[in-house]
């Protein structure tokens, strides 16, 4: 572990929805989402967290989301409010730093471990970013600060809304042998259960994996577990880092076994895959279908087409025809997913030795 490594990770409060609610007194203090009506078949883009009190999240089906709360206030999508918002959060930041990486428009890590204005204590920027949110868009951010990417990830999601969390080097190996996996940043429900088949609950259980093992039941990606399971993460704060491809997929709580349920999904996917294409101000040319079926075989098939696009009413007509090819001889599906390359567009917004903690 590098500890003279100082990372925060900073993540708006239910961003949408509190934009929504800033903008609009009658939002306030009602359980809201921004996102498409029940009526159009559409989807929650975002759960404010009264919201989210009834179980309502993103990408569920609004008929769903109302479903499980009958006073549900919808509000349509602002993209143009919410991306002039992030320009100016991320102006908030370069106060600061230059490494900052973007990762949506709600959310960056900032590389702090060198500061333009000479703070000697990494948590004094946290509290600053905070505030200086606060009193120039009348937002909250909650925030996460330790010594690598991971950590700093997991510390802010601790104690939303409007939280800042800080975890120390020497607390680091303890927090995540405590940790419950399916808690940890970048295992996902899927992965998770199959964890816990392996009878892995924790990180402390994670740990007892050699890296051979979980490369083996899990592919390349258990080099990263291995790493997090023992508090590392030597990924870099990218500050240019450079989209490749923009998706959205679900994993079903049930394996889908009817072809025409999967065509249904699909649209409900295609139109959560439209709105992060509108945050990121992107089309693309590549439409990837991806599959995945209850023994855990996945297959990918992709389609080139010649205008990039972004609506989602183009996006899942052609996913459902990559479908509609796949032989699925009574199989069932547990995932499906659909992903946009070939980006046309794509944006995201664009470093003294500091002592981390105070």
């Amino acid at each position: 572990m590098n500890k003279d490594r100082k990372i925060v990770h900073v993540d708006l409060d239910a961003f949408y929805a509190s934009v929504e609610q800033r903008d609009n007194p009658h939002y306030r203090g009602k359980p809201l989402v921004v996102g498409g009506l029940p009526q159009q078949r559409g989807v929650v883009v975002a759960a404010s967290y009264g919201a989210r009190k009834f179980g309502i999240h993103s990408a569920m089906p609004s008929y769903l989301a109302l479903q499980k709360c009958p006073t549900l206030v919808f509000a349509p999508p602002r993209f143009e409010v919410y991306r002039s918002l992030s320009t100016q959060i991320h102006a908030i930041f370069k106060r600061y730093t230059d490494l900052v990486e973007p990762v949506a428009l709600d959310e960056a890590y900032l590389d702090v471990s060198q500061n333009k204005l000479g703070l000697p204590y990494a948590t004094t920027i946290a509290k600053q970013i905070k505030a200086a949110i606060l009193s120039e868009t009348n937002l909250t951010a909650s925030a996460g600060v330790s010594v690598n990417k991971f950590l700093a990830k997991m510390a802010s999601g601790m104690n939303k809304p409007n939280g800042l969390t800080v975890i120390l080097p020497e607390h680091a190996a303890d927090f995540v042998a405590a940790l419950p996996i399916e808690k940890f940043h970048g295992i996902g429900q899927v992965t998770a259960t199959k964890m816990h088949n392996l009878g892995i609950h924790t990180g402390a259980d994670l740990k007892q994996y050699s890296q051979t093992d979980l490369v083996r039941h899990f592919g390349k990606v258990g080099h990263f577990y291995y790493l997090i399971a023992r508090a590392e993460d030597h990924r870099i704060v990218e500050p240019n880092r450079l989209r490749k491809s923009v998706g959205a997929e679900t994993s079903f709580t049930q394996d889908l076994d009817d072809p025409q349920v999967m065509l249904l999904e699909l649209e409900t996917i295609a139109q959560t895959l439209q709105h992060r294409l509108e945050s990121h101000q992107a089309l693309g040319r590549t439409i990837t279908l991806k599959v995945k079926f209850a023994d855990y075989q996945q297959i990918t098939r992709s389609r080139t087409i010649s205008n990039a696009v972004g609506e989602a009413r183009t996006i899942s007509q052609v996913a459902k025809e990559l479908l509609v090819a796949i032989s699925l001889e009574g199989r069932s599906v547990r995932l499906l997913g659909i992903s946009l390359s070939n980006l046309d567009g794509a944006t995201e917004p664009k470093p003294v030795q500091l002592c981390l903690f105070e």
